[in-house]
């Protein structure tokens, strides 16, 4: 039974992470590029405040974090999670 059920969410996890590429993509990949570039400036601006020396990847990324966060805009995430919503709607039976 319980290798059942992990089987079936496997299943629900390929299944929603196929409809997320299918029918999302060009608007994530929208949103990666923006938020690539200005999560890169970040970077930059960070490095260039703190120096690169003094600071280690881990203090970085620590410090871009929050940041990197804040740059996706709500209403992206807001579509994506009513699209897993509505493709878990329609799928219940998997």
């Amino acid at each position: 039974i319980v290798v059942s059920k992990m089987n079936k969410d496997a299943q629900v996890r390929g299944a929603i992470n196929q409809k997320l590429i299918e029918t999302g993509e060009r608007t994530l990949q929208r949103v990666a590029e923006s938020w690539k570039d200005q999560l890169k400036a970040h970077c930059k601006e960070v490095i260039k405040e703190k120096g690169l020396e003094h600071d280690t990847v881990d203090d970085l990324v620590a410090e871009i974090t929050p940041k990197g966060r804040t740059l996706i805009p709500d209403s992206v995430k807001k579509e994506l999670l009513e699209r897993i919503r509505t493709f878990l709607a329609q799928h219940a039976s998997l």
